[in-house]
């Protein structure tokens, strides 16, 4: 990892399973105020507000749910129950002071991931933006699901075509049923700083 400050860009620079795992560790107790807050980051309510606009319901596995703000999203528009993912230890930690979870499982989604429950519902806002987190990524939360999940997956735009993530669903039309892309902001109108503008895909499909 190029740089190992907490922040937007190192967050951006995250290369390896390792990477992630010291930056979060430094980063979960400030992360909401350091980012979250001063970014204006409005893409956990995006993901949860178009999940429920398309019929989702719980149980929700929520993946990469950090330190809970997707979660909460989903919390407040009267979704439950709702489990949370996370490769940090940490930033699950921050997540559980949320109180709107109800397991919390420690994993990498790049690797086969083990889990005993059943979801109506998987959600993701911010984790396909990492360098170690790619398309692949996707096969292992398939893999997990059963037949009639509804997955709501928030993919940065820039990494759509050059990370491989277009070229992912174009494999899948056996597996998803019904995908459709959702343009929105990542950040609102109050944020500052060179990301400020940037947007994210936000993909929603049945699995088969």
């Amino acid at each position: 990892m190029k740089d190992n400050k907490p922040n937007l860009k190192s967050a951006y620079a995250l290369e390896t399973v390792q990477d992630n795992l010291e930056l979060y560790a430094n980063w979960a107790s400030n992360y909401e105020n350091d980012f979250a807050s001063s970014m204006d980051y409005i893409l956990p309510n995006q993901v949860a507000q178009i999940f429920s606009k398309m019929g989702g319901k719980g149980p929700v596995l929520d993946v990469g749910a950090g330190t809970g703000l997707g979660g909460v999203a989903l919390a407040n528009l009267g979704i439950s129950p709702i489990d949370a993912m996370d490769l940090s230890d940490a930033m699950l930690n921050e997540a559980s002071k949320k109180k709107v979870y109800r397991h919390f499982f420690t994993a990498d989604i790049t690797q086969p991931i083990k889990t005993k429950n059943s979801y109506q519902g998987i959600i993701s806002s911010g984790t396909f933006t990492h360098g170690h987190v790619g398309p692949s990524a996707i096969d292992n939360l398939l893999s997990i699901a059963k037949k009639g999940t509804f997955f709501t997956l928030s993919i940065n735009k820039n990494h759509w075509l050059e990370k491989g993530f277009a070229q992912k669903f174009d494999t899948l039309t056996e597996e998803i049923d019904k995908l459709s892309l959702h343009d929105v902001d990542i950040y609102g109108k109050y944020s500052k700083g060179d990301h400020r503008n940037d947007l994210g895909i936000v993909t929603t499909f049945w699995k088969k």
